[in-house]
């Protein structure tokens, strides 16, 4: 789940939002489905609060209709599938009584209009319960975790805190089909190419019997097993550290999934004894301008303009590093490292990294922040995002396009219009600066 094609994560499996609740689920930032049930997990393990209704007619007949042009499509695929060297019998095997499931492009289709911001998705990323369930994990499998360590260089707390976040310690692993998810995916026209190739790489992984069609679920766009990896990140990253054999990333025994996580973040440039970030308080006559991804020091470096920890000391020299505000220039302030940069290839939220990070902090031994976050504050809206874009881009600080996202064109066009008013530079995009602009 990431921003490009070989990632674990991918565009279909997180929008520009964070979602989160004080429960002990997977906490990936995901765009929740707006059904009337009580979700408890991206795995798609839902208690439905209220009896299921038969469908209507109607609804028969366009699920017929739908299934009927699907099945066609099927038949279209299957000979482009032979052509990409998957047998016969593995398509027999793989698409035999699959469906279109319309539920998930009803799911796909979802974009929520309301964000939680980062301090509520971190309230349950990194709640009392998850580093509770945590450590009972890494207890638990401390032994495998200590080798998976010594073999790929990523601590055992970096690679729990992945599965914490990613399937609550393998208890949301997700039950849809995972080829009838892909196949519906591939046939819905919005984004084709790239689930037709995740189609084609989960065949590959059942001709080469990592697993059979029956036990290959996961979440509804596809994303399979303990680490929720997408098939292609599995084919390019998954390992048999078990030595079984087959690269089980499904059963209920997480070796091969977690090794498998940290062999992804190895082959991503993982810095063992680096941090992926640490809390700051920066100085009152700071730069706000340079807190800026591409403006990166040593720490030393930093320390010499008044950025030290919390408690007063200077951050070690562990590598080049920059500033982040993720609430802009009144919350936590964060210096980032490399390994930000390698979790982000995993998913590429902010959010994420961040919960990663500081969750696998406190697993360690770690403190909790000391800033407070500006919990009265309200994020904007996903219209409302767009509207300040469109304001921005009207104003003469191109946002290189209106979409509703957030990205580093947003916050630089955010932080030239900063300058231009005499506003403190932070690139946020607060509720405040859009009544300003209005």
């Amino acid at each position: 789940m990431r921003k490009c094609v070989g990632g674990v994560m991918t565009a279909a499996l997180w929008a520009s939002i964070v979602q989160a609740d004080t429960t002990d689920e997977s906490k990936r930032p995901l765009a929740r489905p707006l059904v009337e049930n009580v979700q408890l997990a991206s795995a798609d393990v839902t208690v439905s609060v209220r009896p299921v209704l038969r469908p209507k007619i109607e609804a028969h007949r366009v699920s017929a209709e739908g299934n009927a042009r699907f099945q066609a499509w099927l038949g279209a695929f299957r000979k482009r599938a032979q052509e990409q060297g998957i047998s016969g019998d593995t398509l027999d095997r793989a698409l035999a009584g699959v469906t279109y499931d319309s539920d998930i492009i009803k799911r796909d289709r979802n974009q929520a209009e309301f964000s939680k911001p980062i301090w509520e998705y971190l309230d349950g990323a990194v709640s009392k319960t998850r580093i509770s369930n945590g450590r009972a994990g890494l207890d638990k499998h401390r032994e495998t975790l200590t080798r998976i360590e010594a073999q790929y260089g990523v601590e055992k707390e970096v690679v729990t805190a992945i599965w914490g976040l990613e399937t609550s310690f393998g208890t949301y692993r997700g039950s849809k089909q995972t080829i009838r998810s892909l196949a519906t995916l591939a046939f819905d026209a919005r984004r084709a190419r790239f689930f037709e190739t995740q189609l084609l790489a989960a065949l590959q992984i059942l001709q080469a019997g990592d697993v059979d069609a029956g036990n290959m679920v996961g979440s509804w766009a596809g994303a399979m097993g303990h680490t929720q990896f997408m098939p292609t990140s599995f084919l390019d990253h998954a390992v048999d550290f078990d030595g079984d054999g087959r690269r089980d990333i499904w059963s209920d025994d997480p070796t091969d999934a977690l090794a498998s996580a940290a062999a992804y973040l190895s082959k991503h440039g993982w810095t063992k004894d680096q941090p992926w970030g640490v809390e700051v308080r920066l100085p009152s006559e700071f730069d706000y301008s340079d807190a800026r991804r591409d403006f990166t020091l040593m720490p030393s470096e930093w320390a010499a303009r008044g950025v030290q920890t919390p408690s007063g000391q200077p951050v070690p020299d562990h590598g080049q590093a920059a500033i982040l505000l993720p609430a802009g220039g009144r919350g936590v302030a964060l210096m980032i490292f490399d390994n930000f940069k390698v979790i982000e290839a995993y998913n590429g939220a902010d959010a994420y990294v961040i919960g990663i990070g500081h969750l696998s902090d406190q697993l360690a031994g770690g403190s909790p922040f000391q800033a407070d976050w500006p919990r009265g504050d309200r994020v904007l809206s996903f219209t409302e995002k767009k509207e300040l874009q469109r304001r921005l881009t009207q104003a003469g600080f191109d946002t290189q396009g209106v979409d509703g996202r957030t990205g580093p064109n947003t916050i630089n066009a955010v932080r030239a219009f900063q300058v231009a008013q005499g506003l403190v530079p932070d690139g946020y995009p607060s509720l405040s600066l859009l009544e300003r602009m209005r």
